[in-house]
């Protein structure tokens, strides 16, 4: 395991990268946090640094190329040639796709995917010179699965899915050591479920199990250190959902139908002044902080068997786990 390397994560003010940051943080690491919202990148650069590691936050919009550029080249400049680049800025909108406007698909998909994109190429232009370095995609069960009232946020993941499988071929090809590696997540307690854009009825929610966003930061740490392996699941939900998709999709589909709706929702009613990040950061000096959780830390799962699983066994591993677990949550929740 390196430590003291120089890492950068996207998405890094709120959720699963303010988390990763922090656990970078904790193995001594130089940590560049690149997202938009000011406030909350101060806080994270307080926590890594509060960690053990040394912070450096670049305010920058995802979806501008040349802004990435520019922010990597002051990462560089302050810490050195980066040897890690973590991909986890998005955004997105709750909402049937009939009433996400088409301006607003544009932009998910310009944050979410493309802004992975933009991260990658980024990475690569450093990387491949030096012969040397990893880039971890941070993905979702919804790489692979598209669910009802996130059709922007499905169609990016899917999108991201299928250019690193692409890219990984052709650094493959050449013989590189450069790696790309994807972790895919399950519902995860973050705070996106009251910054994101909504127009439902009641407040979202993650489809349960719900984990807690550490589970996610440690498996990517642990997939930078190994970016060899093409893939690791977090959660049984991830790994069911992937078995479903793949011998039942039909099923798959009447059952999303049916439950997948409701599922995402609360009882509650949603507040008519949620912010919503897509346009401009919630988190910006007018905003608050929202830190690395959301609103559900009385169900959030502390640990998951199926990371572990997958990191030490790999997908046969990661299913065997599955069988006992993810898909029994799964039938619960029928």
């Amino acid at each position: 395991m390196q430590q003291g390397r120089v890492v950068v994560v996207t998405g890094a003010s709120g959720g699963i990268g303010r988390a990763a940051a922090r656990a970078f943080g904790e193995r001594g690491d130089r940590v560049a946090l690149l997202a938009r919202g000011e406030k909350g990148l101060k806080a994270a650069a307080e926590e890594v640094e509060q960690a053990g590691g040394e912070a450096l936050p670049v305010p920058v919009d995802m979806a501008d190329h040349a802004a990435v550029e520019a922010a990597a080249e002051k990462v560089e400049g302050t810490f050195g040639p980066i040897d890690v680049w973590v991909n986890d800025a998005f955004t997105s909108v709750f909402a049937r796709f009939t009433d996400v406007e088409p301006e607003e698909f544009r932009r998910v998909t310009a944050v979410t995917y493309l802004g992975y994109v933009n991260g990658t190429r980024t990475a690569l232009n450093r990387m491949l010179p030096r012969d040397r370095g990893a880039i971890v995609q941070v993905g979702s069960a919804l790489a692979y699965r598209g669910i009802p009232l996130q059709s922007a946020y499905c169609g990016a993941k899917h999108a991201i899915q299928g250019f690193t499988e692409a890219l990984r071929c052709e650094l493959l090809n050449d013989k590189s050591n450069v790696h790309v590696t994807m972790v895919q997540m399950p519902g995860v307690n973050t705070p996106q479920f009251d910054w994101v854009l909504s127009r439902l009825p009641r407040r979202a929610q993650p489809v349960p199990p719900i984990y807690q966003p550490e589970i996610p930061a440690r498996a990517i740490v642990y997939a930078a250190d190994h970016p060899r392996r093409r893939e690791y699941w977090v959660g049984g939900s991830t790994v069911a959902t992937l078995i479903a998709n793949k011998f039942a999709p039909g099923l798959l589909d009447r059952y999303l139908a049916r439950t997948g709706v409701k599922s995402q929702q609360t009882t509650q009613p949603r507040d008519p002044d949620q912010p919503a990040n897509l346009w401009v950061p919630a988190d910006d000096p007018e905003g608050q902080d929202f830190g690395a959780h959301g609103r559900f830390d009385h169900k959030a799962k502390a640990r998951s068997p199926q990371l572990w699983a997958s990191q030490h066994h790999g997908l046969l591993g990661a299913l065997a786990v599955a069988a006992a677990t993810g898909l029994g949550a799964l039938a619960r929740n029928r």
